[in-house]
C-alpha cells in the first residue's frame, strides 16, 4: 500500500488547474443537459399556452328537420380558420348523448320557431374549452340575428375549479412516479445488477402505486371535495398512472443511467405536461401538443380522470390502453436492461462514482 502524497493546492497550478480538478468533464455535461431540458421546458410550456386558439372542435348540430340542422352545420364548418368540426345529428336527444360519450364537446339545438337557440356544454371537460365553444358560437349567432341559451350538462363540481383538478391529481400522480424510480436510483445505483433486483425494483414500484392511487384518490375526493365520480375507478387509475411513469423512469435509468431521470422528465413534464389537456384541452392547443398529448401519461391520465369524475366512465379504453401500454414497454425495457448487465450494479447515483459494473477502482489508503 502507498500513501498518497500531499498536494498543495497553492502549488497544483494554478486556479485553471483547480477548476479543472473540481469539475469533471461528466459534471459539466450533465450541467449543459440540465440547461437543455429547461430550455426545453420554457419552449414547450410557453409554446403550448401563449396563444391558444379553437381548431376543429367536435360539436353537433340538432334541429327539428334535418336539412336546417345539415345547413347550419355546413356554415358552421366554413368559419374562417376551422374552429369548430360540426355534424348534423337526429335530434336532442342524440347530441347530449354524444356529449356525455365524449363524441363531441358541445351541441347547437335550432329552434326555426324563434330566434334564440340552445346551446348544450360541458365544462367539466375543461371550462376554457366550453367557453371558447360558447364564444364562437354566439358571435355566429349574433351575426345572423339569432341568440343561444348555454346549457352545462355536465357541471364542473363546485370545489373543481375550472376543471382544473383532474389535471393536477395526476400531475401529482406523475410526479410521485418518477420520483419514487429516482429514489430506487440513488439508494442502489441507477442501472440494476440482475433481474432479481429489477422485479424487486418494479415490485416496490406497484406497492408504491397502490398507495399513491388510493391516497390521491381520497384527498381529491372526499377529502377536498374536488372531483366526483368513483374513488374506486380514480384509485385505480391513479395506481396505473404512477407505475406506467415509474416504469418508464427506471427504463431510462436501465438505458442511460442517471441520464435516464433527466430523459424521464423530459417525457413527462417537459412534453406531457403541457400537451396532457388540462389548462387547455386538445382543441385549444397548437398541432404538435394537440398531437402528442394522448399519447403521454399525463393527457391520457387526465382524460380518463374526467371522464371517471364527469362522463360515468364513458370513453376511456384508449387512454387505459395508453398508459398500460407505457406501463408494460417501461417493465419489459427495465427488465432486459437488467438481464444484459452482468456483475456489479454501479454506484448509487448522487455518489460522484462512475456507474459501469468494472469502473469502481481500488482505492489507495490514504492516511
Amino acid at each position: 500500500m502507498t500513501q498518497s502524497p500531499h498536494v498543495d493546492p497553492g502549488q497544483s497550478g494554478g486556479f485553471l488547474a483547480e477548476i479543472k480538478d473540481a469539475v469533471t468533464t461528466r459534471a459539466a455535461l450533465l450541467v449543459l443537459g440540465v440547461l437543455a431540458l429547461q430550455l426545453a421546458f420554457i419552449t414547450s410550456y410557453v409554446g403550448a399556452f401563449h396563444h391558444p386558439k379553437p381548431s376543429e372542435i367536435p360539436i353537433a348540430v340538432a334541429a327539428p328537420a334535418r336539412p336546417v340542422a345539415e345547413q347550419t352545420a355546413k356554415q358552421l364548418s366554413a368559419l374562417p380558420g376551422k374552429p369548430l368540426d360540426p355534424r348534423a345529428v337526429q335530434d336532442e336527444a342524440t347530441a347530449l348523448r354524444q356529449i356525455q360519450n365524449r363524441d363531441v364537446d358541445g351541441a347547437l339545438i335550432i329552434d326555426p320557431a324563434g330566434t334564440t337557440d340552445k346551446l348544450l356544454v360541458a365544462s367539466g371537460a375543461g371550462a376554457s374549452l366550453s367557453q371558447a365553444v360558447e364564444e364562437v358560437v354566439g358571435l355566429v349567432e349574433k351575426t345572423q340575428g339569432r341568440t343561444v341559451r348555454v346549457v352545462d350538462v355536465a357541471p364542473s363540481a363546485a370545489g373543481d375549479g375550472r376543471g382544473l383538478s383532474s389535471f393536477y391529481l395526476v400531475v401529482g400522480w406523475c410526479v410521485g412516479g418518477y420520483l419514487c424510480a429516482a429514489i430506487l436510483a440513488i439508494s442502489a445505483g441507477a442501472r440494476p445488477a440482475n433481474v432479481h433486483r429489477a422485479i424487486i425494483r418494479l415490485g416496490a414500484l406497484l406497492v408504491y402505486s397502490i398507495a399513491a392511487g388510493l391516497l390521491g384518490s381520497v384527498i381529491a375526493d372526499p377529502v377536498l371535495g374536488a372531483l366526483p365520480g368513483s374513488i374506486w375507478a380514480l384509485w385505480g387509475l391513479g395506481s396505473l398512472v404512477v407505475f406506467a411513469v415509474g416504469a418508464i423512469t427506471l427504463a431510462f435509468q436501465g438505458l442511460a443511467g442517471v441520464v435516464g431521470i433527466g430523459l424521464a422528465i423530459l417525457l413527462v413534464v417537459v412534453l406531457g405536461n403541457p400537451s396532457a389537456g388540462g389548462a387547455y384541452p386538445y382543441p385549444l392547443l397548437p398541432p404538435f401538443w394537440k398531437a402528442i398529448g394522448p399519447w403521454l401519461p399525463p393527457g391520457a391520465g387526465t382524460y380518463a380522470a374526467r371522464s371517471i369524475a364527469y362522463f360515468k366512465g364513458n370513453d376511456i379504453t384508449g387512454p387505459l390502453l395508453v398508459l398500460s401500454g407505457w406501463a408494460v414497454l417501461g417493465s419489459a425495457i427495465t427488465l432486459a436492461c437488467a438481464a444484459g448487465r452482468r456483475g456489479k450494479a454501479g454506484a448509487a447515483v448522487g455518489s460522484g462514482l462512475p456507474e459501469g459494473p468494472d469502473a469502481l477502482p481500488e482505492r489507495e489508503a490514504v492516511r
